[in-house]
């Protein structure tokens, strides 16, 4: 399943930068997700979990960092999870391009490729996801802005 999500902070793009590619101070933004260690490698080790109508997931995965373009200020990020109870996994590539917006904003469009196998996928219906998706990052958005420092609340775009 492919997203297309976008959302603006009212922060500087070199503040939004440093903050979004930081995966450890940035990681407590997303909602029921927590990193737990780090290895030497760059590969971030933690849990995520959510809940998708009446059914809730909990993973235990990696996160790393596969690319990271300064020029562009792209990153992308590859995220692994098991479900903790083995009843399937779950597998993204999200790529985030940050783009100077007006008056010192920065406008974030995130591309996530995701990909859900077992208990869950049966549950979750396209437009479930996309709603489940864009209240991630919805949330995300304002606490980003939040941890930055900004002030004003980050207007997401479903």
């Amino acid at each position: 399943m492919k997203l297309a999500q976008a959302f603006d902070v009212t922060a500087p793009v070199e503040r939004v930068w440093a903050t979004l590619i930081d995966v450890e101070a940035v990681a407590p933004c997303l909602p029921g997700a927590e990193v737990t260690a780090s290895d030497e490698n760059g590969v971030y080790h933690g849990t995520f979990q959510v809940k998708i109508g009446a059914a809730t997931a909990a993973y235990r995965g990696t996160l790393s960092i596969d690319a990271v373009d300064e020029a562009t200020r792209t990153v992308t990020l590859r995220a692994n999870g098991q479900d903790k109870r083995g009843q399937g996994s779950a597998r993204a590539t999200i790529v985030s391009t940050l783009i100077p917006g007006e008056a010192g904003a920065t406008h974030v469009e995130v591309e996530t490729d995701l990909t859900i196998t077992g208990r869950l996928a049966s549950f979750g219906r396209p437009g479930v996801m996309q709603d489940v998706a864009n209240r991630l990052l919805r949330d995300f958005a304002r606490c980003l802005e939040q941890r930055i420092g900004a002030g004003a609340s980050a207007g997401a775009d479903p």
